[in-house]
C-alpha cells in the first residue's frame, strides 16, 4: 500500500470544485461590500472583481481550476496569479468557514429551483394523463387486494398531489436556505465595519444569519433539503412500483415505450421495467445521503469542525440523482398508455361492488353493521357458486334481504360506482375535474 497523501486526504477540492461559480459569485459580492464600506479602496476592488469575473468566464467555458486543498484556495491562488498580490485582499473580513457555508447555500438555492421545475413538469404530465384517461375504470386497492373501482385519472392525480406537497416543502426549505452566513467570519464575527445586509442584497439573500456561531456550523438547511428530496424520491419509488406491477402480464394495465425497458439476456420474451426499477432503487441511495449528513452533524460541538467538509458529497449526490430520477420519470410517464379492456376486466374481479351493496342497504334504513354482514354472506355465496355480483339474479339477491330491489344492478355498475363518489376529494369525474383545476391553478402560481 502506498504512503498516504495527507494533504489529499484532508483536502476537499475533488468534490467541492463544483462550487466554483458559487464561490466566485459570493466573493464578488463580498469585495463589492468591502469597497462600499471603504475597507477596500475602489481601485483595488475593481481589479479584484475584474480578475474574479475573468476566472468565472473561463470556468463557464469549461476551463478547470488547478487543483488545490479546496475550491476557496483554488480561486484565490488563481486570482493572485492573474492580478498579483492585491488579490490577497479579497479575503479581508471573512473566513473559509462562513465562505463555504455561503457557497453551499448559493448552490442549493439553484438546485432547489431546478428540482421544483422538474416537479412542476411531473405534475403537468400526470394531469395530462389524467385528462386522457378520465373515463378509464380500474381497480383501487388496499393491502394490494381489490377494494373499489376508481378512475385511472383519480389514481394518477394522487401522485400529482404528492408532488404538490413536495414542491411546497422545497419552496419552504428555500426560505431557510436563502439566509446569508457571510460576514460571520471564523465563528465570532469580525472587527471590520462590514455591511452584511448589503452583501445579502447583492447576492439575493432574504436575510442574514443572526448568530455567528450558528451561521458557520449550521447545516440544518442542507438536512432539510435532503429530507425534501428524500420525500420526492419516496413518491417516485411508489409510482414506479405501481408501473412495475401494472406492466406485469398478470395485471397488464399499461404499456410504456420499449426504450424504458430492457430485454433479458436469456429469455427472449421478456421486457423488464428497468427505468422504473432504477428510480425505485435510487431512493435508497438518496435516503442514505440524508442519514449520512445526520450522522456527520449529530455530535459536533460549536462552531465549525472539519467534519463539515463531508457535508457536500451527500448533498451533491442527492441533488444529482433526484434530478436524474425526475427527468427519467417524466419521460417514462409521457409514454404511459392504459389498456382499458384489461383495467375494466380486472375491476370486475374481487367483488369490488360489495361496499356499494352495503351502502344501498343502509339507504333502506338498515344499520351498516347489519348490511355489512348481509353482503358478506352474498360474497361467500358467489365464491361457493362461482358467480359474480353482477351475475346474480334479483331473486338470489332477495334471498339474502327482502330490501334488495331490481335497482340494485344500477348501483353495482362500475362506472356508476365511480361516478357516485361525489364526496369532496372522491373518485368521481366531477371530483377529478375539480382536482385538475386546483392543481393547474397552483402550478400557474409557481411560475
Amino acid at each position: 500500500m502506498e504512503n498516504l497523501d495527507f494533504e489529499q486526504f484532508i483536502g476537499s477540492f475533488s468534490f467541492d470544485q463544483r462550487l466554483a461559480q458559487a464561490d466566485i459569485t459570493g466573493s464578488i459580492a463580498h469585495v463589492g461590500m468591502l469597497v462600499k464600506t471603504k475597507i477596500l479602496n475602489l481601485k483595488d476592488g475593481k481589479k479584484i472583481i475584474a480578475g474574479l469575473s475573468s476566472i468565472l468566464k473561463d470556468i463557464d467555458k469549461g476551463w478547470k481550476l488547478p487543483k488545490e486543498e479546496d475550491i476557496h484556495y483554488g480561486v484565490e491562488k488563481e486570482l493572485i496569479k492573474r492580478i498579483g498580490p492585491v488579490g490577497g485582499k479579497m479575503h479581508t473580513a471573512r473566513s473559509r468557514n462562513d465562505q463555504v457555508a455561503t457557497d453551499l447555500r448559493i448552490y442549493l438555492r439553484q438546485e432547489t429551483d431546478e428540482i421544483a421545475g422538474l416537479l412542476r413538469q411531473f405534475q403537468k404530465i400526470l394531469i395530462k394523463k389524467a385528462k386522457e384517461n378520465i373515463g378509464v375504470i380500474m381497480p383501487g386497492f388496499t393491502h394490494l387486494q381489490p377494494a373499489q373501482p376508481v378512475l385511472a385519472a383519480h389514481h394518477l392525480l394522487a401522485y400529482a398531489h404528492m408532488a404538490a406537497r413536495d414542491a411546497d416543502r422545497l419552496k419552504d426549505c428555500r426560505k431557510r436556505i436563502n439566509v446569508l452566513p457571510l460576514g460571520s467570519a471564523a465563528l465570532a464575527g469580525t472587527s471590520f465595519k462590514i455591511d452584511r445586509h448589503y452583501c445579502a442584497k447583492l447576492l439575493g439573500f432574504e436575510g442574514v444569519c443572526e448568530n455567528s456561531l450558528d451561521a458557520v456550523s449550521d447545516r440544518d438547511f442542507a438536512l432539510e433539503f435532503l429530507f425534501c428530496v428524500s420525500a420526492v424520491s419516496a413518491h417516485l419509488s411508489r409510482i414506479c412500483e405501481e408501473i412495475i406491477l401494472w406492466m406485469n402480464p398478470e395485471f397488464a394495465y399499461i404499456k410504456i415505450d420499449d426504450k424504458f425497458t430492457s430485454g433479458s439476456s436469456i429469455m427472449p420474451q421478456k421486457r423488464n421495467p428497468d427505468c422504473a426499477e432504477v428510480i425505485r432503487g435510487k431512493s435508497g441511495r438518496i435516503f442514505g445521503d440524508l442519514f449520512a449528513l445526520l450522522t456527520i452533524v449529530k455530535s459536533l460541538p460549536l462552531a465549525y469542525n472539519r467534519d463539515l467538509q463531508e457535508d457536500k458529497p451527500p448533498v451533491f449526490d442527492a441533488a444529482d440523482n433526484i434530478k436524474l430520477c425526475l427527468q427519467a420519470a417524466n419521460e417514462m410517464l409521457k409514454s404511459l398508455v392504459f389498456i382499458e379492456k384489461n383495467t375494466v376486466k380486472s375491476a370486475r374481479k374481487g367483488f369490488m361492488a360489495a361496499t356499494e351493496i352495503a351502502d344501498y342497504l343502509v339507504r333502506k334504513n338498515i344499520p351498516f353493521r347489519t348490511a355489512h354482514a348481509i353482503v358478506k354472506k352474498i360474497v361467500a355465496y358467489c365464491i361457493n357458486s362461482g358467480k359474480t355480483l353482477d351475475s346474480l339474479s334479483q331473486e338470489e339477491y332477495k334471498s339474502f334481504s327482502p330490501d334488495i330491489a331490481g335497482d340494485i344492478f344500477k348501483y353495482i355498475d362500475l362506472k356508476n360506482i365511480a361516478a357516485a363518489k361525489t364526496s369532496y376529494g372522491g373518485a368521481s369525474k366531477k371530483s377529478v375535474l375539480r382536482q385538475i383545476a386546483v392543481l393547474e391553478k397552483n402550478i400557474g402560481r409557481e411560475k
